[in-house]
């Protein structure tokens, strides 16, 4: 995969819900390319910052959603990690952004803004597609303190999610949901075979 316009490197956008299996096709999308992409996670990047500004705060540990947590937190998150992958994709390497991005992608001015913010040139979207009784098992099983506050009220959080509404940038769709039509592998297989020099 070659180097965008002065050797902007290409950026990927794995994007879904809090257990939708971002991470896991974010792995196997890696796997795949070459040059592999940095991977910039935003639960690895930011995990344990979010928890000590939360505690700080004293708001709940499991606060990973809401008003609050989105003027206060996750805007610097997402900020942050464009940033990043602005100044990564600058030096000519690829980067692979994985989180839900839920307002970026189906806002296609949002998109566009994001894109810009990002350095432009060639900005593939993934998008994780999953349904509410897969998600509300999966984040059943991994019983992980973030998603305490989603389960606690599913639905508005779901809703939240937009998960039955593709999203409004240009995207390719990895179908994660109980009954998917292939395997995880077979789709990230087709996707990167579908790539220029694939």
């Amino acid at each position: 995969m070659t180097a965008g316009p002065a050797g902007l490197g290409p950026a990927w956008v794995v994007a879904g819900p809090p257990g939708a299996g971002k991470s896991t096709v974010a792995g196997l999308l890696l796997a795949r390319l070459l040059p592999v992409p940095a991977l910039l996670d935003k639960d690895t990047m930011y995990g344990s910052f979010v928890a000590a500004i939360l505690a700080a705060a004293g708001r709940p540990p499991g606060e990973r959603e809401g008003p609050w947590y989105d003027e206060n937190i996750k805007v610097h998150e997402y900020a942050g990690m464009t940033a990043t992958a602005r100044e990564i994709r600058a030096h000519g390497c690829p980067v692979l952004l994985c989180g839900p991005f839920t307002q970026q992608i189906h806002d296609a001015g949002w998109w566009r803004s994001w894109v810009a913010e990002l350095g432009g040139g060639t900005v593939r979207l993934v998008w994780v597609r999953t349904d509410a009784a897969t998600l509300r098992r999966r984040l059943t099983a991994r019983g992980s303190g973030r998603d305490t506050a989603k389960l606690a009220d599913f639905a508005a959080f779901t809703a939240s999610m937009r998960l039955g509404a593709e999203p409004a940038a240009p995207h390719a769709t990895i179908d994660n949901r109980t009954d998917p039509p292939a395997t995880l592998e077979d789709q990230v297989a087709e996707l990167a075979g579908s790539l220029p020099g694939g």
